[in-house]
C-alpha cells in the first residue's frame, strides 16, 4: 500500500498563468484525501489523472480564498459527474454557511449527501479515525482561525512466514492469532515464539500539513516525528519583516520547525509570486535542515521510511 502526496497547487495569494494556489491530494491506505482546494483544483486533478470519485474526505485549513475558492466548483462538478457517494468536508465553522449560501443563490443542489465537520483552531483534536489510520487537526498562528492536519497510519499486523509455517504444519485456522502477535504451541506442547514465524510489519508513515502560519514553537510539538512535514514558506529571509507582518513563515523558519519536530523530511510550499527562482527557498532551508524539498506542482511525492521518491506527472503524460 502506497503513501503518496500529489501537489496540485503551491502558490500563495493568487493563481498565475503557470502556478495554482494551495491544494494537495494525499493517498493513504488506498484512501484519497483532498487537502485545501484553491482555485483551479479540479483542473489540476484532471491533469494528474486522479479519479474524482475516489475523494471522500476534504480538509480545508482556513477561509482565505487561495485555500478554498475552488471548492464550490469541485462540489458542483461532483454532481454533474453523477456522484452518489457521501462526501465529508472538514473545516472552519463558517465554511458550511458559505458553501450552502452559494448553492441556494444559484439554485444548485447535489446528487450526493455532504456532511460538514467543524474543526477547532485553538486545540488539537482527532477528527477522523479508522482501524487503519488516524487524522488530527492542530492549531496554527495566522490572521484568521487556521488549522493544520496530521495523517497517521496505524501499525499493520505482523505478516506470516508462510514457508516456515508450512514446515511446522501450522493449521490455517491459527494464522489469525499468529498475525495478532501470539506464540504458537504445537500438539506436543512446544512453544514457537511469534517472532520466529512472522515478519515485522513496515513502520507506519505519517504526513503533516502546516498551512498558513507564523513560526511558533508549538507547531513542532504537534507534528513531532512525522515522516513528511509540509510547512508553508511564503517568503525567503530577505522578506522576513513582511512575513511577520502578514503572519507567514520563511523557508528557514519552516526548516526550524522540521528540525525541532525531528521530522524525517520537509516539503516547502505557498510561495510568493515575488520570487522567480523558487530554488532559493530550498537552498535557504537546507542551511538549517538538509532533508528539504520544495513543492512542485503536478509532482508525486512517494513517502517511504527510506526517503521521498519524486515523480513528475507532467513528464509521464508527455511520454504516453
Amino acid at each position: 500500500m502506497s503513501f503518496e502526496l500529489v501537489v496540485l497547487g503551491a502558490a500563495s495569494a493568487t493563481p498565475t498563468s503557470n502556478n495554482y494556489t494551495t491544494s494537495q491530494l494525499l493517498k493513504m491506505r488506498e484512501h484519497y484525501f483532498l487537502i485545501d482546494c484553491g482555485e483551479g483544483t479540479q483542473k489540476q486533478l484532471r491533469r494528474s489523472r486522479i479519479k474524482f470519485s475516489k475523494i471522500n474526505n476534504i480538509f480545508i485549513s482556513h477561509l482565505h480564498g487561495d485555500h478554498f475558492f475552488g471548492l464550490v466548483g469541485l462540489l458542483s462538478s461532483f454532481h454533474l459527474l453523477g456522484r452518489t457517494t457521501p462526501l465529508t468536508i472538514f473545516g472552519p465553522p463558517k465554511l458550511k454557511d458559505i458553501i450552502l449560501m452559494q448553492f441556494r443563490t444559484a439554485g444548485t443542489f447535489t446528487s450526493y449527501p455532504i456532511s460538514f465537520k467543524v474543526t477547532q483552531h485553538k486545540v488539537p483534536q482527532v477528527i477522523l479515525e479508522t482501524d487503519s489510520y488516524k487524522i488530527s487537526s492542530f492549531p496554527l498562528k495566522h490572521r484568521i482561525a487556521t488549522t493544520g492536519f496530521k495523517f497517521q497510519e496505524k501499525a499493520q499486523k505482523r505478516s506470516l512466514n508462510k514457508e516456515y509455517a508450512d514446515k511446522l504444519n501450522i493449521p490455517i485456522c491459527d494464522y489469525h492469532r499468529i498475525k495478532d502477535g501470539k506464540d504458537w504451541i504445537s500438539d506436543n506442547g512446544i512453544i514457537i515464539p511469534n517472532n520466529q514465524i512472522t515478519f515485522d510489519p513496515p513502520e507506519p508513515l505519517s504526513y503533516a500539513f502546516a498551512s498558513d502560519t507564523r513560526y511558533v514553537p508549538e507547531t513542532a510539538k504537534y507534528v513531532q516525528g512525522v515522516t513528511l512535514l509540509y510547512h508553508e514558506s511564503t517568503f525567503c529571509e530577505d522578506k522576513l519583516e513582511r512575513a511577520k507582518q502578514t503572519m507567514h513563515s520563511t523557508a528557514m523558519e519552516a526548516a526550524r520547525v522540521a528540525k525541532e519536530a525531528q521530522a524525517s523530511n520537509l516539503l516547502l510550499g505557498h510561495f510568493s509570486a515575488r520570487y522567480r527562482n523558487l530554488d532559493q527557498f530550498e537552498t535557504e532551508a537546507k542551511v538549517v535542515y538538509q532533508n528539504t524539498l520544495r513543492a512542485k506542482e503536478l509532482y508525486n511525492y512517494k513517502v517511504t521510511q527510506k526517503g521521498i521518491k519524486v515523480k513528475n506527472l507532467r513528464a509521464i503524460k508527455n511520454e504516453e
